[in-house]
C-alpha cells in the first residue's frame, strides 16, 4: 500500500519490480532533468541500481557489522560471520554468544550490539512486520531505541530493507565526500552544503545518494 514517497514505503509486494526498485527509472529521469551533475553521473552506471534486502535482522546486523571500518574490512567480517551463523537469525546468534562473535573479528562492543539486536527480535520489542506502513521517522525512531543503531544505521536499513526512496543520510560520509567531488571541485562541505545541494533531489534524495556513492566506488554496497 502506497503512502506517498516523501514520507511512507510501499509495501513489500509493491516495492520491486524485476528486482529494480518501482521508483527507479522514474527517479533518473527526474533527476537528469533537474540536475547537470546527475545528468553526467547517471548514465555512467547503466542498467546498475539499489538492490535491497529483504531480511529485516540481516540488514542491521549488518550494518552494525559495517560500522567505521572499510567495506572490504566489513565484507571480511560478514564472511566469517556467516559461517558461525549461517541463517542469520535471532536464535542463532544467542546461541553463538559474544565469544564466537567476536572470534569472527567484531570488537567486544559490536558483539554486544549484535546480541542486543538478536534479543530486540527474539523478544518481539521492535515491530518488524509494521515497518513497511510506517513512516521513516517513525521507523528510525523504533531502531535507535536498540544498542548500536544510530541515525546513519537506521537510515541505512531504509535505504537497503524498505528502499525508502528520499532517505538523504548526512551523517554519511561517502555522501558528503561525493558531493564535495562532484559539486563543490574538492572542497570540503557542511551538512548544510549538503541540504542544499540534496533540495533539489526531493523527493528521490536515496537515488542520488547511491548514484554520489557509485561515483566512488562502482561497486555497489550491500547491507
Amino acid at each position: 500500500m502506497e503512502k506517498g514517497l516523501s514520507g511512507m514505503a510501499t509495501s513489500s509486494q509493491t516495492a520491486v519490480a524485476a528486482g529494480v526498485p518501482v521508483y527507479w527509472h522514474d527517479a533518473k529521469e527526474e533527476l537528469m532533468k533537474r540536475d547537470r551533475i546527475m545528468r553526467k553521473l547517471i548514465p555512467q552506471f547503466g542498467d546498475m541500481h539499489l538492490v535491497g534486502r529483504s531480511e529485516a535482522f540481516t540488514t542491521l546486523a549488518r550494518s552494525i557489522v559495517s560500522q567505521q571500518i572499510s567495506v572490504k574490512a566489513a565484507d571480511a567480517v560478514w564472511q566469517r560471520f556467516t559461517e558461525v551463523c549461517p541463517k542469520c537469525t535471532p536464535a542463532q546468534v544467542l546461541k553463538a554468544g559474544p565469544d564466537a562473535l567476536a572470534a569472527c573479528g567484531l570488537s567486544k562492543r559490536k558483539a554486544e550490539y549484535v546480541i542486543d539486536l538478536a534479543e530486540h527480535f527474539k523478544a518481539k520489542r521492535v515491530h518488524a512486520d509494521k515497518w513497511a506502513e510506517m513512516d521513516d521517522e517513525e521507523v528510525i525512531a523504533e531502531l535507535i531505541q536498540i544498542r548500536g543503531i544510530g541515525r546513519w544505521t537506521a537510515e541505512m536499513f531504509l535505504i537497503f530493507n524498505l528502499l525508502r526512496p528520499n532517505i538523504l543520510p548526512l551523517d554519511d560520509l561517502g555522501l558528503l565526500k561525493g558531493i564535495s567531488l562532484n559539486y563543490f571541485s574538492g572542497e570540503p562541505v557542511s551538512r548544510s552544503d549538503a541540504r542544499e545541494v540534496a533540495a533539489n533531489w526531493e523527493p528521490w534524495r536515496t537515488v542520488a545518494t547511491w548514484y554520489l556513492w557509485r561515483s566512488l566506488d562502482a561497486a555497489p554496497v550491500v547491507y
